[in-house]
This record gives structure tokens, C-alpha cells and sequence, in this order.
């Protein structure tokens, strides 16, 4: 069936859901577009603040009829309205105090989220990289692709085909190089955009994120879309974040925007673990000479200046933009090279960090 096609049958199957105050969510004007793509479908339902709780059944119906004739699509239907979360007494994960309104996700010890300023700076290859040496340094990793927008993860890990679905409509992770990752690039035909309003991006990061079989992690690492958006709070406000890790390059263009996301995760209470400087310079293969093509110690300086640990530099190096294109990391590729045991080494202070 078409993409339009399936579209209308789903939009037509919400006829069957009644809403408060009379009616069907089909001709309700708080019903966003109903997004296709070749493995999701995902609507929004607005409401007005303070009616999320007896919207509640309608969404819960809608999932239930789209579902029916979606068939083997992940059908994602987000809840949106004003109402801030109820004030409940303290629970705890790990031995830690929960904030009201967050909890942990299933099978996952600790979320570690890798964001940037802005674009362009390495934050996904950074990611994928730092999850790997987590790995060898011991522990179960798993990386889940946040960047909605602008997906990345699949091609950086080499990842092909669509992640199962199970008959309880939870997804099962693909499996790279002993990681388990999630990808909305999964999803997605070659070159198609996500075009989806902010609340059906949160919506899809939530499914993508709870609604997955983790299985037994010690840590998932989070690559966050760059800049301070919709995303980033819907993850700070609903999950317990270990803490970020911020990358940067070392010239001052990257270092304001970096700053501004640094600002961004203070203001929501959550922990800066560090800052990275990715394509810190540059050593010419036929010289030895080092050039600083984008200046020198920009993020060590910053992170002095902000009060939060300096993790590491990494250089810009051919093999990593190469293993990078090729689906295949320096972890992987040569984990005993120089690339490798920088990100070994920026793992091992963040775990000096973390561990608990």
C-alpha cells in the first residue's frame, strides 16, 4: 500500500476512537499529519493543558486502530499538552534518588549522552567511537541514534536492513561489532528527510528509547542532535541522564555554540562530564609535521574556564573519515592504533566518572 494510501485507511480507522467530549479522533483539530514511512507510522494528539489524562484511553485506542492496519510498521502516537508532571514522592534507580517525572529505562544502567554546539564538529563519529572503547574497557554498550533530524549512526557502524519488531510491537536492536544500536536511519529509505513537527520527534525518541529491547546494558550512549532543541529536553526531562560529554573543535566559532549547549544542560541539572576536542590537528603523513588547522587547546582552555573536566583531543586523521564511510571504526579496524587508544583514553577518564 502507498504511503498516502495507508495514510487515509489509518486516518479512517480513527473513526472508531471516541474523545472526550464527543466525537472521533479522525475529525478531531488536534490531529497532526499521519507520517509514513517504509517501517513507521506517527501521529500527534494535542490537547489542551491538563486534559492528557483523559485523552489518555483515546490515545491508547488510536495506537490499537492504526496499528490494525499498519501491520508490520511501528505505529508512534504522542500525547502533547501543557500539563507539567505530577509532583510524587522520590523513587530510586541504582541506589539514587529518581526526579519527579523521570525514570530509568529498562535494562539500562546509565545513559550517557554525547551533544555538540553544532554541526560538522564529529559529534556522531565521537559517539560511536566513545561507545566502542566503552566496550573494551569491559562493559555491555549500546547507542541509540537521537539525531531524528539528521541520522548518522547506521552508516558510521555499518548498519543494513531494518531492526526487527517483535509481536509485542518492542523493536530488537541491530547488533554491531558487540554494540546493540537503534537507529530512526533504519527506518528510512535512502535519502528520505524526517520532516515531523517537535512533537512527534520526542514522541519517536521516546519509542525509540523505551520501547526497545536493551537487554542487560552498563551504559547507552545517546548521540544527541547538535544545538539545544526539542530532543534534548525531551530527554532531560524524562530520563535519568548520567551525564553528557560535549565535542567541540578547537576554534572559537565552535567553541561559542559549544558553550551555549554546555549552558542548555546546566539549566536542566544535568551532569557535564566533559569536553572533547575532535580534529584537534592534524599530522601530515609524509612529514610528521603537526599542523593546527583549526587553532590550538581551544577546548582544553574552555573547559578550564567552564569548570568541567577536559577528556581528550583526537586528531584529524584520514583513517578515521575513511573507516567512518566504510561502516567500519578505528575501534574496530585498528584497536591497538593511535585513533583507537584516544577514545580508549577519553573512555577510561569518563569511567573515572561514572562508575558506581
Amino acid at each position: 500500500m502507498a504511503d498516502t494510501a495507508l495514510a487515509a485507511a489509518i486516518k479512517s480507522a480513527l473513526t472508531t476512537v471516541e474523545i472526550p467530549g464527543g466525537g472521533d479522533l479522525a475529525g478531531y483539530a488536534g490531529l497532526s499529519d499521519i507520517i509514513v514511512t517504509p517501517s513507521a507510522v506517527a501521529f500527534a494528539i494535542a490537547v489542551a493543558p491538563g486534559m492528557e489524562a483523559a485523552f489518555g484511553p483515546a490515545r491508547d485506542a488510536a495506537q490499537h486502530a492504526a496499528q490494525a492496519v499498519a501491520g508490520t510498521r511501528k505505529v508512534m502516537v504522542s500525547l502533547t499538552g501543557g500539563k507539567p508532571p505530577a509532583k510524587v514522592g522520590p523513587t530510586f534507580s541504582h541506589g539514587k534518588p529518581v526526579p519527579p517525572g523521570k525514570t530509568a529505562v529498562p535494562g539500562v544502567r546509565r545513559i550517557i549522552a554525547v551533544g555538540s554546539g553544532k554541526g560538522g564538529v564529529g559529534k556522531s563519529t565521537t559517539a560511536v567511537n566513545l561507545a566502542l572503547a566503552l566496550q573494551a574497557e569491559g562493559l555491555r554498550v549500546g547507542i541509540l541514534d537521537a539525531d531524528l533530524y539528521g541520522p548518522s549512526i547506521p552508516k558510521l557502524l555499518g548498519l543494513e536492513g531494518q531492526p526487527a519488531i517483535r509481536d509485542d510491537g518492542i523493536f530488537t536492536p541491530h547488533a554491531a561489532f558487540g554494540l546493540k544500536a537503534m537507529s530512526i536511519g533504519s527506518m528510512l529509505v535512502k535519502d528520505q528527510a524526517v520532516v515531523w513537527r517537535g512533537p512527534m520527534a520526542t514522541s519517536a525518541l521516546r519509542q525509540l528509547l523505551r520501547e526497545t529491547d536493551w537487554g542487560d546494558l552498563d551504559a547507552l550512549v545517546v548521540d544527541l542532535p547538535p544545538g539545544t532543541g526539542d530532543i534534548q529536553i525531551s530527554l532531560f526531562q524524562q530520563a535519568i541522564v548520567e551525564g553528557v560529554v560535549i565535542v567541540s573543535t578547537p576554534q572559537d566559532l565552535a567553541l561559542i555554540d559549544a558553550k551555549k549547549a554546555i549552558d542548555m544542560i546546566k539549566r536542566f541539572d544535568v551532569p557535564l562530564l566533559g569536553l572533547v576536542e575532535n580534529m584537534s590537528y592534524f599530522i601530515a603523513p609524509d612529514t610528521g609535521h603537526r599542523y593546527d588547522i583549526f587553532g590550538s587547546g581551544g577546548a582544553e582552555r574552555a573547559a578550564a574556564e567552564l569548570g568541567m573536566p577536559f577528556l581528550g583531543a583526537v586528531p584529524l586523521v584520514m583513517s578515521i573519515r575513511e573507516g567512518s564511510d566504510a561502516g567500519v571504526p578505528p575501534l574496530v579496524s585498528a584497536p591497538e592504533g593511535a585513533e583507537a587508544q584516544a577514545y580508549r583514553a577519553i573512555a577510561r577518564k569518563l569511567l573515572g566518572q561514572t562508575r558506581a
